[in-house]
């Protein structure tokens, strides 16, 4: 697509506002699923992107977002359901939003174009080397976010640059650039659609792929959560028995004794002291299945009982 793609008026839009509804919204339906189908060609980006993503996390480093109106929201999105999701500290993932907090309940325009603000927001997370800026923009040419990329990069961090428009800023910049090519809006324009679904889908799946490189799933399952209501407390009491194979009681039991955490308490479950657990979550990087694989064969090795 040309660059300004998104701003080109679609062919299905021509007569739009004279439909019936319903006919309006199958039209909207259709434009949805046919950008989400741009996704499937950035596999191979997202797939390189999500594991600089989990090298910044492993190492103590931050995976920061920075975006400004309908891409700055779909950033903060997925920003913000890290720590529930796989218990990845909020500190390591700041979120570089323009206009701040008190734009998201009055969204306004001429913040995107504020370029002394991003620097300003890029020095006070202290990104720096090691760290991955996720930077989102939908034309690839929102003078905030080239603004944060270009100060993140001077400070020695790599960026990861999202876009829907081919050959733009914002992706010749990106040391990992991922092109979302959705093209026209039935709104001419309006990114928060097309645009904006292809960039959740895209950012869920990338940060889904760094929480399972970081071991945080495990058959699916959500491992790395700390069962702090009750709720979450059922939920990794399943996941402990499933995972375990052992009974309700036992599973429980292994949780009460790790306040929740789920990995540690796998490992408990099958027979293993906490002092054991952690050290094998330690040693295996947090990944579960190599934790599992040392305590049963020290567990075997000892003799002792599963």
């Amino acid at each position: 697509m040309p660059q300004g793609s998104t701003e080109i008026r679609h062919p299905a839009s021509e007569g739009l506002h004279q439909l019936p509804g319903e006919q309006v919204l199958a039209r909207l339906l259709d434009a949805q699923a046919e950008a989400l189908g741009a996704v499937r060609a950035s596999l191979a980006d997202l797939d390189r992107a999500a594991e600089a993503g989990a090298q910044a996390i492993r190492s103590g480093g931050m995976m920061a977002y920075a975006g400004a109106g309908s891409s700055g929201l779909m950033a903060l999105s997925d920003a913000l359901e890290l720590a529930g999701t796989f218990g990845i500290p909020p500190s390591q993932t700041p979120v570089l939003f323009a206009g701040g907090a008190g734009t998201l309940l009055a969204m306004t325009g001429a913040v995107e174009d504020d370029e002394n603000s991003a620097e300003a927001d890029v020095e006070r997370a202290g990104l720096g080397a090691g760290d991955l800026l996720v930077a989102v923009s939908a034309s690839g040419t929102t003078p905030y976010v080239l603004a944060a990329v270009r100060a993140a990069q001077a400070r020695g961090a790599k960026v990861m640059g999202v876009a829907n428009v081919a050959g733009s800023p914002l992706l010749r910049l990106a040391e990992l650039p991922v092109l979302l090519d959705t093209g026209p809006e039935l709104v001419a324009g309006s990114t928060r659609m097309g645009a904006g679904t292809a960039q959740k889908a895209a950012l869920n799946m990338f940060s889904t792929l760094v929480g399972i490189r970081l071991g945080h799933v495990h058959d699916g399952y959500m491992v790395n959560v700390v069962a702090d209501n009750a709720k979450l407390r059922d939920r990794a009491r399943r996941m402990v028995q499933a995972i375990s194979g052992r009974d309700e009681d036992t599973s429980a039991r292994a949780l009460d004794r790790t306040e929740g955490r789920v990995k540690p308490a796998v490992l408990i479950a099958l027979g293993a002291s906490e002092e054991e657990a952690e050290n094998a979550l330690r040693d295996s990087e947090g990944r579960l299945d190599a934790a599992i694989e040392r305590c049963t064969n020290q567990i075997t090795t000892t003799g002792r009982a599963p």
